[in-house]
């Protein structure tokens, strides 16, 4: 017996991001009179308790078995709207959302009418979907309660140290070796000024002592296989080769600092970068009596001369250099010269005041006439445009000290397609959204943490490796992992096996196999992620996506051209 269709619609005014442009109640009106809608209503915010509790309410009152949602982008609230369909016994597979902030409201603000018949539209189209839609049940996979954690610098070590006391093993992965990345390059960290040496001898010893931690040293990353819950990470350990099973994956890298070739006569002796200077403190290596004039420039290589982005603890590094030169030798003249200072929060402005105090002088220069470096009379000199002065000001240096950005790692890209994790537009590892899922890939199962992902400071770095770990530690400790169901499904039927869909799927979810009938592609479902190309590119159509049908499609075009 076919099921009576009974749908509720339910359009948001989102205060006035929706309803200040669109004629909610209007909507509302028309709504009411479409097939198949049985209620409908507006609320002021749907996403909130009073909204939410509106939805279950009227599930119940008026036997809804398919609800609609008008409101904001789904990206951010489709799995709330999910959960309360599922919380009042609806299938939450039954749920239709429509985006009509985003794509009438906000497109169309100085077009109100327009964009309510536009709203109206999208409601119609919904509707018509929300119809034909089926129930469907969450995937359900097995974890392998261990993880991998590629990179032992600040970050990737926080990160398997905070896995391992969740009592979950962890394989960690370097490249070189030794642990450490670029701190083991670092003299004294800002603003504390402890000495990077010992701050980083406690953590490796702590991952050293961990029973829980297998250290895989000069070890690099050959192959990987799987998906979330069932990964498997070939390595080249030391020449062997090696396979290792886990659950979870998390990608702490690091970035290497960029080489100045070509820049401000940098020579690695006289022009030297801050890492190097890093290094000569640290060891030792400069003759601070023999220095009378040491000036820093910003932004080298940043902000469009090489790379585009702030790189964003040069400002500080620099700061905490300059302080640190001064008070090894307070009659060394030490200049910063800079288009804009990043000492962001309370604790890095006292600190760039302190280094004021103790003598480094600031000079700031617009980018599109940045510093040059010159010799006269065998000396460095740096000419700095003086905004105010409008005129070069001319700096004799002993020594010239670039700050110059994080870049990526170069064997980033191959890592990328490994994993089949995107990297961004500076070519640093990209999480699936800044805001909701900061440390989380599109890809499930694999998380982020560290320079990875951009330039920032250990105090960051740290922090995302404990927000990395905490992430991945979730399905570990499940046990297992739900994943939608919206995803491709294959017609065997029809399915000749010729392998088109196996080639082109980003995901490796799709790879045709031997049958009794003959090849056949067959889907592996937490991996799809209903992206639709291997439907697309099928020349049988033997493919479908579910909760994405050919059928709910075209009604959906129907519904937009009237007929």
């Amino acid at each position: 017996m076919t099921e009576e269709l009974r749908i509720g619609v339910f359009v948001c005014h989102c205060g006035i991001n929706i309803g200040g442009v669109v004629d909610v109640p209007a909507v509302v009106e028309y709504a009411s009179t479409l097939e198949n809608v049985v209620h409908a209503e507006h609320n002021l915010y749907t996403c909130s308790s009073e909204g939410l509790e509106a939805i279950k309410s009227a599930i119940h009152e008026y036997e809804l078995n398919r609800v609609v949602v008008a409101s904001c982008t789904p990206r951010t609230h489709e799995p709330l709207f999910r959960a309360t369909c599922k919380e009042a016994g609806l299938n939450p597979y039954l749920f239709e959302f429509v985006n009509i902030r985003d794509q009438c409201s906000w497109v169309h603000m100085h077009e109100p009418e327009l964009a309510t018949e536009k709203a109206k539209d999208f409601v119609r189209m919904g509707v018509a979907k929300a119809a034909r839609l089926e129930p469907l049940e969450e995937l359900t996979s097995d974890v392998i309660p261990s993880a991998v954690v590629i990179g032992a610098g600040i970050s990737g070590m926080t990160a398997a140290l905070s896995i391992a006391k969740n009592g979950f093993y962890v394989h960690l992965i370097e490249k070189e070796s030794e642990m450490g990345g670029l701190l083991r390059h670092l003299y004294k960290l800002y603003p504390t000024e402890e000495l990077a040496a010992e701050f980083l001898e406690q953590r490796i010893k702590a991952v050293e002592e961990d029973e829980r931690v297998e250290l895989h040293l000069s070890t690099s990353i050959k192959d990987v296989e799987g998906y979330v819950g069932k990964f498997k990470v070939r390595l080249d350990e030391n020449g062997a080769e090696r396979a290792i099973d886990a659950g979870v994956i998390i990608v702490a890298t690091g970035a290497k600092e960029l080489e100045p070739e070509g820049l401000y006569g940098y020579d690695g002796k006289k022009v030297i970068t801050q890492l190097q200077l890093e290094e000569k403190l640290k060891h030792g290596d400069l003759n601070l009596e023999g220095i009378k004039g040491v000036v820093m420039i910003q932004c080298a290589g940043a902000r469009g001369e090489v790379v585009e982005y702030c790189s964003k603890i040069c400002c500080m590094t620099a700061i905490k250099n300059a302080k640190l030169l001064k008070e090894a030798n307070p009659d060394i003249n030490v200049f910063i010269a800079h288009n804009e200072l990043q000492a962001y929060g309370e604790e890095y402005e006292l600190y760039y005041r302190d280094a004021k105090k103790a003598g480094v002088r600031f000079l700031r220069f617009p980018l599109e006439k940045r510093p040059k470096v010159r010799k006269s009379d065998g000396k460095l000199v740096v000419d700095v445009y003086h905004e105010r002065l409008q005129m070069d000001i001319p700096l004799e240096a002993d020594l010239v000290v670039l700050s110059t950005p994080l870049v990526q790692n170069p064997d980033a890209e191959k890592l990328s397609k490994m994993l089949k994790v995107p990297l961004g537009q500076d070519r640093f590892f990209f999480e699936a959204h800044v805001k909701l899922r900061p440390v989380d890939f599109a890809t499930d199962g694999i998380f982020l943490c560290g320079t990875a992902q951009g330039p920032k400071d250990i105090e960051e770095s740290i922090s995302q490796g404990y927000a990395a770990a905490s992430r991945a530690t979730i399905p570990l400790a499940k046990g297992y992992v739900r994943s939608e169901p919206i995803i491709s499904s294959v017609d065997e039927a029809i399915c000749v096996g010729c392998g088109i869909c196996e080639s082109v799927c980003p995901y490796g979810a799709i790879e045709v196999v031997e049958t009794e009938e003959g090849r056949r592609a067959r889907v592996t479902g937490v991996k799809c992620k209903g992206c639709g190309t291997c439907g697309s590119s099928c020349i049988k159509r033997a493919i479908k996506m579910q909760h994405f049908t050919n059928d709910q499609l075209m009604a959906q075009e129907r519904a937009a051209l009237g007929v």
